[in-house]
């Protein structure tokens, strides 16, 4: 069995994280706000909302799908796989990205969990039975 990345490592690289989505998000609001004039009222704001959540889980299930790894996992060196330490399925990526989004949602509770977790997983990641290994011996 590979052993699973430390907290602090997954902290990290969910802040580094933040970088690649800012970037995203920045690209898919220009596109938005090209497209329809702006997000004036509350039905296109809810629209971009919905289109950024949209964006943002894509993102993460084809790398979770395709490598196990986003940019900042690659940058820290760590993957995410499923209880058989193998990439996760559509079906896997997608339930964990629902449970990734509620544990945000739930003021970060599903991710101050893995503080009191005896194996350090986030909430999502314990119902998902998913982890993130370190990769290369780091």
């Amino acid at each position: 069995m590979m052993q699973n990345a430390g907290l602090m490592k997954r902290f990290a690289a969910s802040v580094y994280e933040l970088l690649s989505l800012f970037a995203i998000w920045l690209l898919c609001t220009f596109v938005f706000v090209m497209a329809t004039g702006g997000a004036d009222n509350a039905l296109e704001r809810l629209s971009l909302q919905i289109i950024l959540w949209v964006v943002t889980g894509a993102y993460f299930v084809f790398c979770w799908v395709k490598t196990g790894q986003t940019l900042a996992a690659q940058a820290w060196k760590i993957k995410l796989v499923n209880a058989k330490d193998s990439s996760l399925t559509i079906q896997q990526a997608l339930f964990r990205y629902v449970l990734a989004t509620i544990s945000l949602v739930t003021f970060g509770l599903g991710f101050l969990w893995a503080v009191v977790d005896k194996e350090h997983l986030f909430l999502h990641d314990r119902f998902a039975k998913t982890r993130f290994i370190k990769l290369n011996g780091v």
